[in-house]
């Protein structure tokens, strides 16, 4: 039988505010356990809720990014359920009044246009963490503990529709959001940090069924690699059960990414199970229009807006223009070393930034904002390449020597110091030619003969005579000119 996977999202992305949804606690990562909770956050007798503004306003950006309605009345609601790391025994969410509804986010793969809708995107609080490893108690007995400093870390769940088809589909659906939510400054973006988490609700049926399958959640998968990967497993997984007579049971299931498989973690609940109710403690949260339109005025250029720049006033590829602005950091780099070239080598600049510069960053595991090589700096080298001061080969030496901060990454100083300088002088080259048809009178007679490697061959021993730094252009130009005469 043929089957069909049903994927959707949940995502939740941490809010990048300076305090906690409804306390005045930091928000700061990696400090010492339980010294970033309050009376509110852990729940104390009396301590009442108090809401952060900045969560409402960064939640409407994302609301304006993606074309979603923003509900300018919202409610709070108290989602019920036990767990170690939630004092309260509740959770403060939104329910069947979100702050967003609807929305689309578009993304290419494999040279389509994707648009998956949302569902909807609603504000809540994170829930402490409980330490299991590594762990022990004031006696020194292995033991669990309960760190509160996420207790009460602002989320916006996003929840799209059942919309994706293949776990490669899903993938690029959430690096696309992961991109989105770091250019518009919402939200830092750290996986490993728990920054942006995502869970998977994923089901199988026949192909030509329109009916849901019974789907299974894959929680809190912490990379897009390990996405495509869980997705994919439990689909098959899902599909060897049925095809053995067996029922999918509706549960909440982890990855194991060192086994590569998913495995039972609970049955999952519906929403009559969490009972929900509106918290007494938080009125309505109202947004006027005043704030929306004071948010969509400071909204920074997006993405989209940018490809098509880029495309259109540039000439771009659509391939240049989908990696230069697949991250707001790589479109910063690529502008300021457009803006220090005062507009000119576009297509250049994305060359080396999505290649050369690509490559060693990977290497390193570095981001493009953590590049030694400046955006001036990669200016200066792309400068001289214009203006064939030196050659493509010799360029790569230089930014060789620029990474690894030789001459303080002056790429003009590297050039002068190494004396790499492009032979441009038609005579010199003329004579570096004369003298490599006189000392290879056979691969003369070869190129005559039609063999096109000969040419090359001869190309060859001019560059290695010059040392590499003759013009190749001009190199070939001559001496053909010579050999066809």
């Amino acid at each position: 039988m043929d089957w069909e996977i049903v994927i959707g999202l949940e995502t939740h992305v941490q809010l990048s505010t300076a305090s906690k949804i409804f306390s005045d606690s930091s928000t700061a990562f990696g400090a010492e356990p339980n010294t970033q909770a309050n009376a509110v956050d852990m729940a104390l007798p009396g301590a009442l809720p108090v809401f952060n503004r900045a969560v409402a306003e960064k939640a409407v950006m994302f609301g304006l990014a993606v074309g979603a309605q923003i509900n300018q009345t919202s409610v709070f609601a108290r989602k019920n359920y036990f767990y170690p790391d939630l004092p309260k025994n509740y959770q403060i969410s939104q329910f069947d009044q979100p702050i967003l509804e609807g929305g689309e986010i578009v993304f290419s793969l494999e040279d389509h246009t994707h648009r998956i809708s949302l569902t909807r995107a609603h504000l809540e609080e994170d829930a402490g963490k409980s330490l299991h490893e590594n762990f022990t108690g004031p006696h020194g007995e292995s033991s669990s503990g309960i760190d509160l400093n996420r207790a009460g870390t602002p989320l916006l769940e996003i929840v799209s529709e059942p919309d994706m088809r293949s776990a490669a589909q899903a993938a690029a659906f959430a690096r696309t959001l992961h991109g989105l939510v770091v250019w518009l400054g919402i939200c830092d973006g750290n996986m490993q940090e728990g920054s942006f988490r995502v869970d998977a609700n994923v089901s199988v049926r026949p192909k030509g069924e329109t009916t849901l399958g019974t789907r299974c959640e894959l929680k809190n998968i912490n990379s897009f690699r390990f996405l495509e990967r869980a997705i994919n497993y439990e689909a098959q997984r899902q599909i060897d059960v049925l095809e053995t007579g067996g029922t999918i049971v509706q549960e909440t299931r982890l990855y194991d990414a060192d086994l590569d498989e998913t495995r039972s973690m609970r049955t999952k609940e519906d929403a009559d199970d969490y009972r929900y109710f509106s918290d007494p403690d938080l009125l309505p949260l109202v947004l006027s229009d005043a704030m929306i339109d004071d948010i969509r005025a400071k909204m920074p250029e997006l993405p989209a807006e940018k490809r098509q720049y880029f495309k259109e006033k540039l000439d771009l590829t659509d391939y240049d223009a989908q990696q230069l602005t697949a991250q707001r950091a790589t479109t910063d780099y690529f502008e300021a070393t457009l803006a220090a070239l005062e507009g000119k080598e576009p297509k250049l600049i994305a060359n080396w930034i999505l290649t050369d510069l690509a490559a060693v960053l990977n290497r390193a595991e570095q981001s493009i904002d953590e590049s030694p090589i400046r955006p001036e700096q990669l200016a200066g080298l792309i400068r001289r390449i214009a203006d064939n001061t030196i050659s493509n080969n010799m360029a790569r030496k230089v930014f060789t020597a620029m990474w690894e901060g030789e001459e303080e990454g002056d790429p003009d100083r590297i050039i002068e110091k190494r004396g790499y300088k492009q032979i441009s002088d038609s005579g010199a080259i003329e004579t570096m030619v004369d003298e490599a048809i006189a000392a290879n009178p056979k691969i003369v007679e070869q190129y005559h003969a039609g063999r096109d490697r000969a040419f090359n061959s001869l190309v060859g021993q001019v560059m290695k005579a010059a040392k590499g730094q003759a013009n190749p252009r001009q190199v070939a130009e001559i001496l053909r000119n010579k050999l066809d005469s």
